[in-house]
């Protein structure tokens, strides 16, 4: 899809989430329309229908930082929609990466190591698995195994039995992955790779086809993962994550210890075993 199409799908995305009532308007009678109404918008952010209209439609028109950042208040977008709905309007913060990197430098792949007994693992640009440490690939031996151009996070995720076999809680853990991917893949999202992948998932995944309309957008955050191991059981983790400096196209995840909680040490006995 062009960049207009995937902004045109994106702004009818957020209006039909909402409602009059949330934007303080009244909903009268007889709606028909599926969350606010294109008018209502305009309404909001100070711009004619007749505009608007296009904008929705993906026609060639461009709007100014003002007028993006009134649409973002109309239709209530948080901080990491609002980056997303510049970067589809032209106005991206990031510049230019390289989505076709296949390998972490050595610096990156010394602190995965460093990192053990933690389960740790690096993303490149169109979140390809790049490196882990042993812990990671005990906890998903499968990793290794996977061919090149599915060694990716993804992929994994939506695609991959096992993954869903491991990974506690996986339709509220496989929403959180497609937000976060939709909102950091955009630089990338012309790359025949990522293009091929979604397209591919979207035939496969009855999920991922179906969470990839809605167009949810969301940005990291520290949170609980729990998994379950076939050899340690039931694992608990802190996930959280790295940008190592001078490679700001990369992300370290790391899944750190739990005060009190033994997985780490279940995991390494796994990992050891006498």
């Amino acid at each position: 899809m062009s960049r207009r199409t995937d902004l045109a799908e994106f702004l009818r995305a957020r209006r039909a989430v909402l409602t009059p009532g949330d934007v303080g308007l009244i909903a009268g009678a007889r709606r028909r329309t599926q969350g606010l109404r294109r008018e209502e918008v305009a309404l909001l952010a100070n711009v004619s229908v007749s505009w608007y209209t296009w904008l929705e439609q993906g026609r060639p028109i461009n709007a100014s930082l003002d007028v993006i950042d009134a649409l973002a208040r109309a239709l209530l977008l948080d901080p990491v929609e609002r980056e997303h709905l510049l970067a589809l309007s032209g106005y991206p913060n990031r510049g230019a990466i390289n989505p076709g990197r296949d390998t972490a430098p050595d610096a990156v792949v010394r602190i995965l190591d460093s990192l053990a007994p933690s389960p740790a693992y690096v993303i490149g640009p169109r979140w390809d698995f790049l490196a882990w440490n042993a812990p990671f690939e005990c906890l998903y031996p499968q990793v290794k195994d996977l061919a090149p151009e599915v060694r990716n996070l993804v992929w994994v995720m939506f695609a991959e039995p096992s993954a869903r076999t491991l990974i506690g809680d996986w339709e509220a853990e496989a929403r959180r992955v497609l937000s976060q991917f939709r909102a950091e893949s955009l630089p990338v999202r012309d790359d025949p790779a990522v293009a091929n992948m979604v397209a591919n998932l979207r035939s496969l995944s009855h999920e991922f086809n179906t969470w990839w309309t809605r167009h949810d957008i969301g940005g990291f955050e520290s949170h609980r993962r729990v998994f379950h191991h076939n050899d340690a059981g039931r694992l608990e983790f802190i996930t959280q994550q790295l940008i190592p400096a001078g490679d700001p196209d990369l992300r370290i995840v790391v899944h750190l210890a739990i005060d009190g909680d033994d997985s780490t040490e279940r995991l390494s006995a796994a990992l050891h075993p006498h």
